[in-house]
């Protein structure tokens, strides 16, 4: 059966009901309404940790659990979860944790063209609606078949590397030397147990605490006579499942039915074998490259978009060109946020441009289409500008004013938080002409002037030429 959310009361039967306010909540029911909504965690409840609640801890611990299992992939800096999810589509509730990217390098590659891909992949970043789209992992795959030399790769890659890692072999000495050098600061992904390896690469994950592929491509009997063998005669609870990425008509047919199957066990049948996170190779196209490398580069963009739509929780891949990673990551935002709220951008102060004590103050909501367009607008303006964001919940200026969510006091807060007071000489600020009717709230609350703007941010640039002046500068003051 699909996962059903637990009713807060049954939950709140089992919490300690003391009202004691650690979670931040102001009572028990409370907690149990932010825990069933993924609001809060259940460790947040501090006494449910102690030894008289141990029973009803484990209880609300299954009851909150997800069909598919989560897995949280560790660096000493950064940890990346996979899996976690609890519905088959997106608008039953929402999907939980972003498909982690993963781009491969090799044993192969000379330590300079080793680091300089590294540095490539962990600082790809693309702004996009308030919020930075980044990569996830590295994949290290060897290809020199030899335990010393991956090794000293591992080391090139934690050296000069912070995110966490996927070690590609199914040679279990290849793996093993990998393993040797992370000293148990890392808990990687290790890829693959087969058929042929699982006893070894078993034996490899509990020694060193690690995640453990199973990969059986093109046959998903064995692939779950597998995952049955290691989670349930080996012992290993962290197990992630490939069951294979072919390229061509027929093959790609097949791997879209695997893993939608295997998604659609786990969710609706509750079959346990099938849930764990799905791992997908996009990469694999490499193997058979096309004459035109870029339409390579393309397919694998094309396939890694499809694996993502059809449940994969993890995907490695090879190309590292901007444009094949781009439409990928916008496509991952959009199908992972949350249908249940507004888009939303973090409260604050930013700065466009270089702005300095005499640049113009604007104000705009958290809603990241409106924040995006704003601070386009004034950035394709050539200003030099301080915008304040305010936590309008994620609604649009308009819909904001509306419900008074576009309130003096929240601007107060982010000036104070700011420091913005010591940043200009004009205490005066420019706020959305649909805001017009909150302006008075506005300058009672922080004590300064206040300009009603243009309907339309598009007009800020011509806006700004007429007011920002040192004459209707002292105007505004003095009025």
């Amino acid at each position: 059966m699909p996962w059903k959310a637990p009713n807060p009361i049954e939950l709140y039967k089992m919490l300690p009901k003391t009202n004691c306010g650690k979670c931040g909540e102001a009572n028990c029911m409370a907690f149990a309404v932010k825990l069933i909504n993924f609001e809060a965690d259940l460790d947040q409840c501090t006494p449910l940790l102690e030894e008289g609640y141990r029973e009803n801890y484990q209880k609300i611990k299954a009851l909150v659990a997800p069909p598919v299992r989560e897995i949280a992939l560790k660096s000493p800096q950064r940890t990346v979860k996979i899996g976690g999810e609890y519905v088959l589509y997106r608008h039953e509730l929402k999907y939980m944790n972003p498909t982690a990217i993963a781009i491969d390098v090799d044993d192969s590659m000379d330590k300079d063209t080793l680091i300089k891909r590294l540095k490539t992949i962990e600082n790809f970043s693309y702004e996009y609606v308030g919020r930075k789209l980044k990569l996830d992992l590295v994949a290290l795959r060897s290809t020199s078949k030899d335990p010393k030399q991956y090794m000293k790769a591992t080391q090139t890659v934690i050296e000069n590397c912070t995110l966490p890692l996927i070690l590609c072999s199914q040679d279990p000495r290849i793996i093993e030397a990998g393993l040797s050098v992370l000293n148990g600061r890392y808990k990687p992904l290790i890829y693959a147990a087969t058929k042929d390896n699982w006893r070894e690469m078993a034996d490899l994950a509990k020694t060193y605490n690690s995640a453990l592929t199973i990969a059986s491509p093109g046959d998903l009997d064995t692939l779950i006579s597998l995952a049955k063998t290691l989670t349930e005669d080996v012992g290993i609870e962290d197990v992630a499942l490939d069951p294979g990425c072919f390229t061509g008509i027929g093959g790609l047919s097949y791997t879209i039915k695997a893993y939608t199957q295997l998604r659609y066990k786990a969710m609706n049948e509750g079959y346990k074998y099938a849930s764990y996170p799905l791992v997908g190779t996009p990469i694999s196209i490499w193997t058979k490259p096309h004459e035109d490398p870029v339409q390579t580069m393309m397919w694998e963009t094309i396939l890694s978009t499809i694996m993502m739509t059809r449940y994969a929780d993890a995907i490695i891949m090879h190309s590292l060109e901007g444009w094949t990673l781009l439409p990928l990551v916008m496509w991952r935002f959009q199908i992972y946020t949350d249908p249940r709220k507004p888009v939303a951008v973090e409260k604050g102060l930013r700065a466009i441009g270089n702005p300095d004590e005499n640049s113009p103050v604007f104000i705009t909501s958290n809603y990241a289409l409106t924040y995006s367009i704003v601070s386009n607008d004034i950035q394709k303006g050539g200003l030099n500008a301080w915008l304040i964001v305010i936590d309008t919940e994620g609604l649009a200026v308009d819909v904001s004013v509306a419900a008074k969510k576009f309130i003096g006091d929240k601007v107060l807060e982010v000036i104070k938080e700011s420091g913005l007071e010591g940043k200009v000489k004009n205490k005066i600020l420019i706020i959305p002409g649909k805001a017009a009717r909150v302006s008075g709230d506005i300058e009672e609350a922080t004590k300064w002037k206040v300009v009603v703007g243009p309907m339309d941010s598009s007009e800020i640039p011509s806006f700004i030429k007429k007011i920002w002046t040192p004459e209707k500068i002292k105007e505004i003051l003095e009025g």
